[in-house]
């Protein structure tokens, strides 16, 4: 399986009744989830670090081919330079293994102060921690975008075979309005540069609320999903929404385009799950 598509969490009780079988319980939204998507981002890991009975959990609850795509705590990458905290990532990561195959690239996100003058310090980071398991970057330092900061990143991540994180957030800042109003955490606007560094590529796409108003750029992610599978890229793309309740029907809509156009996908598990049956009125 070249193609795997999810969302940002699995666990969100406004999906009980679309995503999820009306009355479901929060203990049964992963292995709900993951019989539904074929990945997810994992960002409970930026925020705590679970333990080995934990991690051993979710593999048990989540069936074969499915992949955790987990973020890096940001006790890592939060903390200024990554060097130092090199000991704690490569216990995370060891940590991490308890899911057996059912771990993707992990990644790290890096905070708009990482700059392009900390190249060193990542490059050191990644020899340590890049042959543990697979890796990614995001970067969100505007100068990261700047061409000679560009090229000098992505050729250090494809030295090591770390893939590049590739965060689109046109969506909700080209489309009239703004879908972040009552948001707590806004997405960095930061340039789309689709660039494949490693035998993978992870997308994190931010899609606008209004399914219509993410066709164009979703006609884009189509061609590009389609070329990097026909070229044998392994590709995670992950949908994200500031209305978190829309995240599922977006993705789905994306798998459905891919399909229309021809792209080597998998079918959506989701698609093999039938409806609960409708009451029939008895008037």
């Amino acid at each position: 399986m070249n193609f795997r598509l999810g969302c940002a969490i699995w666990a969100y009780k406004e999906w009980v009744g679309d995503l999820f079988p009306p009355g479901s319980r929060a203990s049964e939204f992963l292995q709900l989830y993951s019989r539904r998507f074929t990945a997810v981002e994992g960002n409970t890991t930026f925020y705590s670090v679970p333990n080995a009975e934990m991690v051993q959990r979710w593999a048990t609850e989540t069936p074969p081919g499915f992949k955790f795509c987990l973020k890096l705590p940001r006790d890592v990458t939060h903390q200024g330079l990554l060097v130092p905290q090199i000991p704690r990532a490569i216990a995370f990561l060891e940590q991490m293994q308890g899911l057996g195959d059912r771990l993707g690239p992990i990644f790290a996100q890096l905070p708009p102060s990482y700059s392009p003058a900390s190249l060193d310090d990542l490059s050191s980071f990644l020899t340590a921690c890049a042959t543990k398991t697979p890796l990614a970057v995001e970067v969100r330092h505007s100068d990261w975008f700047q061409p000679s900061h560009t090229n000098q990143l992505n050729a250090v991540l494809e030295k090591f075979g770390v893939g590049r994180v590739l965060l689109d957030t046109r969506p909700i800042y080209e489309c009239p309005g703004d879908p972040q109003l009552n948001s707590e955490r806004r997405k960095p606007k930061v340039p789309l540069q689709p660039t494949v560094t490693a035998n993978f590529s992870l997308i994190r796409y931010i899609s606008h609320p209004e399914q219509e108003m993410n066709q164009r750029f979703l006609a884009e992610w189509v061609t590009h999903v389609d070329q990097w599978l026909r070229q044998g890229t392994q590709t995670y793309f992950f949908v994200h929404c500031p209305v978190e309740a829309r995240s599922p029907a977006n993705a789905r809509h994306f798998q459905q385009l891919l399909e229309q156009h021809g792209a080597p996908v998998p079918a959506l598990p989701w698609e093999a799950i039938a409806p609960p049956p409708s009451q029939l009125s008895l008037f």
